[in-house]
């Protein structure tokens, strides 16, 4: 049947992605380097808005599409996790950044006491901890009960959300070797019963390498495209780039083409398995292209990951979107050159149907009126915060 989409709005799809909360901008009375969220106040406000009375007359979706939480940036707990990662020090890490944002939670918990909005956590690679029970009835916790069922927290990363027909959404680290997880066998109990959680080398990359350099470079893993800023590094900053650089050599070589070579696989074998592993940042768009354009159930993909907002539409009308990043980004392509950070979030806004006319086409997503925005916040002081 051929249907005609009316003006009304009866649902709206929010999709917001890498926002990365740490353990706060203090912890232990000293700066936190490592924490990359700074936009509390611009992130209540667009929940909250979201959440007003002017959208109540419809369903409203809040999808955060992974690396919401950034477990991966709290090592301030009283634990050495080692190979493993206690399930303890995971769920004190969720405690402090859940304690450095309260405003945030609060505005969650607002938003979730209307009776047509929903929340849903797909999880990410920097947020993968969460696959512990104790942290996902810790995190559901923080809601009241009586709306506790409308809030969803989504394990598996080899499947796909489809929040409504047509539109697909995943996170993006499953297009990375070096981010896979898996919800039942990166988990592992002790003698005692106590659980632990392997991480993906990916992760270990992060906490040993990204997190150190963070502390004198806070901008090291900000800066894209990497090469552009290897090359700017070694002529502006040379000795502290090189050092980055060889410590990424250094891991990666001791870390995975050591363990990959005791395998004992064929030379091509190891190479071919060295190259998918040390692609970063991979260029999405010709990753997902034919999944979009070949699909005939797909008219949108939404990912987040690389923290590159972009919004492309096919020739077919299919869409790409990846929803970017909430924390500071440095550009050095001169078509992307921007300073900061861009608030980016996707929205999907679905239309009422009703049977065409006839003597018209109309198309089966014509109902889905899909966008990538960003979050510009309301303020009533003619000034704001200078950050450095």
């Amino acid at each position: 049947m051929k249907f005609l989409q009316k003006n009304n709005i009866k649902k709206t799809i929010l999709v917001i992605s890498d926002l990365h909360l740490g353990a706060g901008l203090i912890v232990n009375k000293r700066k936190n380097f490592l924490e990359d969220f700074h936009y509390d106040k611009e992130l209540i406000e667009f929940i909250e808005y979201h959440g007003s009375m002017h959208y109540q007359e419809r369903e409203v979706e809040l999808i955060i599409n992974g690396d919401f939480l950034d477990l991966l940036a709290v090592p301030f707990v009283p634990y050495f996790d080692d190979e493993f990662w206690s399930e303890q020090a995971a769920l004190d890490k969720l405690k402090m950044i859940i304690s450095a944002h309260p405003g945030v939670f609060d505005a969650l918990r607002n938003f979730l006491t209307f009776p047509n909005n929903r929340l849903v956590y797909i999880l990410g690679n920097h947020d993968a901890e969460l696959i512990f029970e104790s942290l996902r009835e810790y995190l559901i916790d923080q809601f009241p009960k009586e709306d506790q069922s409308k809030f969803k927290i989504l394990l598996n990363a080899d499947e796909v959300y489809i929040p409504e027909e047509g539109v697909v959404l995943k996170h993006g680290h499953e297009y990375e070797l070096a981010h896979h997880y898996d919800v039942k066998n990166n988990i592992v109990a002790d003698v005692e019963g106590k659980k632990y959680f392997i991480p993906p080398w990916g992760s270990y990359y992060v906490t040993r390498v990204i997190n150190k350099f963070k502390e004198g470079r806070d901008y090291i893993n900000a800066v894209r495209p990497i090469n552009k800023f290897m090359i700017n590094g070694i002529i502006y900053d040379s000795l502290y780039t090189l050092r980055f650089g060889f410590a990424n050599i250094f891991y990666f070589l001791m870390v995975r083409f050591v363990m990959i070579f005791k395998q004992n696989k064929g030379i091509f074998e190891v190479l071919e398995h060295v190259k998918k592993e040390i692609i970063l940042f991979q260029n999405y768009e010709a990753l997902t292209e034919d999944y979009v354009t070949t699909n005939p159930d797909v008219h949108a993909l939404i990912v987040g990951h690389t923290h590159d907002p972009i919004f492309r539409e096919y020739d077919d009308g299919s869409i790409f979107i990846n929803t970017g990043t909430w924390t500071k980004m440095y550009n050095l392509d001169f078509g992307k050159n921007f300073y900061g950070a861009r608030l980016t979030f996707a929205r999907v806004d679905v239309k009422e149907k009703e049977e065409a006319e006839e003597g018209k086409v109309i198309e089966r997503f014509d109902h889905l009126d899909i966008s990538l925005n960003e979050w510009r916040g309301k303020s009533d002081l003619p000034f704001k915060e200078f950050r450095f």
